[in-house]
């Protein structure tokens, strides 16, 4: 007989626990099969008290979303395992239309989508239905060429199967969107369907600009390419376009004095946007968040060496410094009056600062690397 599981996060939801734990178990007589409710909980109400009369294997106190979860996947012993909040905002009887594409073998991983269902008056904020799940959800698809219309609805399921090869790891909001990356890297068939959203009983626990950043934030520890490696890059090779060229026109500094500071400030910029997309992408490496078509970084890695770049970065440096003590000895010469090495000054910055960049940056991604083998 196939088993169900549904694992629903809560916290202070003693007003709404029973009606949800009731249709759990509609949903288990009306397919027949055995079914357990695990509730990951966070409360100093009487939810977990409640949930526990009621047959509900109870797990806390737990603290955090993606926490929850994590901890209530893990007790999960259903072929099929559902997800939901236990506020009453999801009506589990609708579970019906997820697992019905699970057990006839046309979906793995099945999410609804209150944006092609109803979504019920006070339901939902407007910021969060016309903005910021839109904007979420475009971004995702985008990068990790899905095509679902509501990333963060929080009503799924998905087989036992598909759980194992789904490598999560989130504690925070931002597994909803983790899931739906290792949903699509792991080949999983998704699925959509539309559902109805309804108002909470009592006040809402998110935070919509600290929450909505984790989810970009974790995109981008996914995808530093678009965010940070090619922004860098192209601010870097702007700067560098600009100044070089003013440099080798010999008067053209003096004229221009403006670009050439301009320049000189890509230059800075897009070293630093270039070594902050970096160490993102090699903390996802380190930690296996990506496991295909990343060869690439993997062998860029292997030929890190912390001594040729510490070398590389000091020399660059010593060339800053070296400019800069000119500067200064004539400066010094003239009696510590007017200068007119406005440019030579600059440059040293600029060599400088890269230098000590290099330097830091060989320091960072060797600490990184400490634990991990010199060949992946």
């Amino acid at each position: 007989m196939p088993s169900l599981s549904i694992v629903m996060p809560s916290m202070n939801e003693e007003e709404t626990i029973k009606i949800c734990i009731e249709k759990a178990h509609e949903i288990f007589k009306k397919y027949e099969i055995e079914g357990e409710v695990i509730l990951a909980d966070n409360s100093s109400d009487r939810t977990a008290e409640i949930a526990a009369a009621m047959g509900a294997k109870v797990i806390g106190p737990v603290k955090g979303y993606g926490n929850a979860y994590l901890k209530g996947l893990a007790h999960a012993k259903g072929d099929y395992i559902a997800i939901a909040d236990a506020d009453n905002t999801y009506d589990l009887l609708e579970l019906s239309d997820f697992l019905e594409p699970l057990m006839d073998g046309e979906a793995d991983f099945v999410i609804g989508s209150r944006l092609k269902g109803t979504i019920k008056k006070g339901s939902m904020p407007w910021l969060h239905q016309y903005i910021g799940n839109p904007l979420l959800t475009a971004m995702l698809n985008l990068l990790f060429n899905t095509s679902i219309s509501d990333a963060h609805c929080g009503m799924r399921a998905f087989t036992k199967d598909a759980l194992e090869k789904m490598n999560l790891k989130t504690r925070g909001m931002e597994l909803a969107s983790e899931m739906i990356i290792e949903a699509s890297k792991s080949g999983l068939r998704i699925m959509e369907v539309p559902i109805t959203y309804h108002p909470r009983k009592t006040p809402s626990k998110l935070r919509s600009f600290q929450d909505g950043w984790r989810h970009v934030r974790f995109m981008m520890l996914y995808r530093p390419l678009p965010f940070l490696l090619i922004p860098g890059s192209v601010v870097f090779i702007l700067g560098a376009l600009i100044t070089g060229t003013l440099l080798l026109n010999g008067n053209a500094v003096e004229n221009r004095m403006h670009s050439f500071i301009l320049g000189s400030m890509f230059l800075v910029i897009g070293g630093q946007t270039l070594a902050t997309g970096g160490y993102i992408k090699t903390y996802g490496l380190v930690h296996g968040m990506y496991r295909e078509g990343d060869e690439g970084s993997r062998k860029l890695l292997n030929y890190h060496s912390l001594e040729k770049e510490l070398v590389a970065g000091s020399l660059i440096l010593g060339a800053g410094i070296l400019l800069g003590l000119k500067v200064a000895w004539s400066w010094a010469s003239s009696g510590y009056g007017s200068l007119a090495e406005v440019e030579s000054a600059v440059v040293a910055m600029v060599l400088a600062f890269i230098g000590l960049q290099l330097i830091f940056s060989a320091i960072i991604l060797s600490v990184m690397l400490l634990e991990v083998d010199t060949e992946w």
